[in-house]
């Protein structure tokens, strides 16, 4: 009755209109009849009558009977089951595609116009972006709301950004329609140390609908070709992959032949053009431990950083450099007087899901002119004040929240005066950094220390601003990690670089100038919760 007074708009002074106009009529007594049916697969579906041909000539824009097409002569339709047929393809291919089950067990007309495949055609394109001419689908006997039912509706829980579970490599995989396909495509960072690069990517499966009614999951990893493979949703925002037939990743010169072919695609270069011995170590060891997996996966759920006018700049997704360990992909967040980047991909030492670098933004360094920026031992010694100027804050902030609690215990009641004095000095801070910021030219020159190390000798001669920021370093097998102090520089929109004081080193990152659907953030809750659990998972 609820639903029934929805559709038919009953009102507090008069019966069900539907009702009482199929008592008037006294025509479609089966047309009233209810349906249980709640699966999305089964909206529209039913046994074909003669019903269907009322149904074509609404699909194909024929007029209809006049006793189908308006109400009682002299009067407006109480019921939308007096309005005309083609009337009511156009409202129902406007709702949601989850709503239309439940317009399906109203009644067998609502259900008979919902096997109208220009409805479903419709929602394909609105909510999936199908671009594609699903009309050729007549040909393979595959209807729109088949595509719709069992391959958008059914998979579109795993749409999105995903990290595969590969140890400390994590990884970046992006879960798309395409054209008639969903396809789960693996980005990779350019070959190092070309960090301006485009990205590359490769699918690793493929889910589509082509010649039967029933979605096909196919891998695609190796190199003969897709074959069979399993998808399973774990759980929300978790699901996996697997491999039915890994035999099709193996090539006919054995594990040599696989390795030398995954060294081209994953560094664009031979081993034998490799000299450093130790980054020889590292390459084949990633190379076996990731070969491992067969394309067998966990992936769990990430979301793009959300934005705010107040963000330095455009919260993202970049490329940086990590000496022997190639260019990995690093999340950059606000939070507050806060910046973090988070490893989406990771090595050995820093795994993925690592705060790797972590910026103060309220501690801005002026840098001084070229030629003293080039002495190493100058720009350690202004980090090095900065530094010890941050723990002594930290130290006054816990004097004072515990002078706040002991005041608090000693008069039983809050203490507004100090709280308002910590905020107001926060708010201080704030604004000395506001005005920092101000007064720094809109560029300056930069140069790195002498001394310091870079992947890439190709980066800006000057930049915006700078900060005082820690870097996480480990041992292998992230052992003994720690926070040493760096310096955080901003040289445009899409590009900072980061200095390692104790290693002597420059990281370079560069946006990853991709356009990701189905990737943001609920919620900066959401988000905060996202980086948590993937920081916990390789902690």
């Amino acid at each position: 009755m609820a639903v029934c007074a929805r559709l038919c708009g009953v009102g507090p002074a008069r019966g069900c209109r539907r009702r009482g106009a199929a008592r008037e009529q006294r025509r479609g007594n089966a047309d009233s009849e209810p349906d249980t049916d709640t699966d999305p697969e089964e909206a529209g579906g039913g046994a074909v009558t003669e019903d269907d041909e009322a149904a074509e000539r609404i699909e194909g824009g024929r007029p209809l009977p006049p006793s189908v097409e308006a109400g009682p002569a002299g009067r407006t339709p109480l019921s939308l089951l007096e309005l005309p047929p083609e009337l009511l393809v156009q409202i129902f291919g406007s709702l949601p595609g989850t709503d239309l089950p439940s317009l399906a067990r109203v009644c067998t007309t609502f259900r008979r116009i919902l096997r109208t495949d220009t409805i479903w055609r419709r929602r394909c394109r609105e909510e999936y972006g199908v671009c594609e001419n699903l009309r050729k689908l007549e040909i393979t006997g595959v209807s729109c709301r088949d595509v719709y039912a069992k391959l958008l509706h059914r998979y579109r829980h795993i749409l999105g950004l995903w990290q595969p579970d590969i140890g400390p490599y994590g990884g970046l995989l992006n879960v798309v329609v395409d054209g008639l396909f969903i396809i789960g495509w693996m980005y990779l960072p350019p070959h190092d140390p070309h960090v301006d690069d485009p990205m590359r990517f490769k699918p690793l499966f493929r889910i589509h609908l082509m010649e039967r009614k029933c979605a096909t999951v196919e891998c695609m990893y190796g190199h003969k070709g897709p074959h069979n493979g399993h998808i399973q949703i774990v759980k929300k925002d978790e699901f996996s992959t697997k491999c039915n037939q890994t035999d099709h990743h193996r090539m006919s010169g054995g594990r040599q032949e696989e390795f030398r072919t995954w060294l081209r695609e994953e560094w664009g270069r031979t081993l034998e053009d490799i000299f450093h011995e130790h980054m020889q170590e590292l390459i084949l060891m990633k190379f076996i431990y990731t070969s491992q997996y067969d394309n067998c996966l966990t992936y769990r759920r990430i979301y793009l950083p959300p934005s705010s006018p107040q963000d330095l700049i455009q919260p993202g997704l970049f490329k940086g450099t990590y000496g022997s360990h190639g260019l990995e992909i690093v999340m950059l967040s606000f939070h507050g007087k806060k910046a973090k980047g988070t490893k989406i991909t990771g090595d050995p030492n820093i795994p993925a899901g690592q705060q790797t670098v972590e910026i103060d933004l309220a501690h801005p360094l002026q840098l001084p002119d070229i030629e003293t920026l080039r002495d190493f031992s100058e720009l350690s010694r202004m980090v090095l004040e900065v530094q010890e100027q941050v723990r002594r804050e930290e130290q006054e902030r816990e004097q004072r929240q515990e002078e706040q609690e002991h005041s608090q215990q000693a008069a039983s009641q809050p203490a507004s005066p100090l709280g308002g004095e910590g905020a107001e000095g926060e708010e201080t801070a704030a604004g000395a950094e506001g005005t920092t910021q101000d007064k720094a030219p809109a560029s300056q020159p930069f140069v790195l220390p002498t001394g310091v190390i870079s992947r890439n000798e190709d980066y800006p001669r000057t930049c915006r601003v700078c900060f005082y920021g820690t870097g996480l370093i480990a041992g292998h097998g992230f052992t003994s990690p720690e926070r040493t102090p760096g310096v955080f520089v901003l040289f445009d929109d899409d590009r900072f670089g980061f200095i390692w004081l104790e290693l002597k080193s420059f990281s370079l990152y560069s946006r990853i100038k991709v356009s990701f659907q189905n990737a943001q953030a609920p919620s900066q809750e959401a988000f905060d919760e996202m980086l948590k659990n993937i920081q916990f998972l390789t902690t």
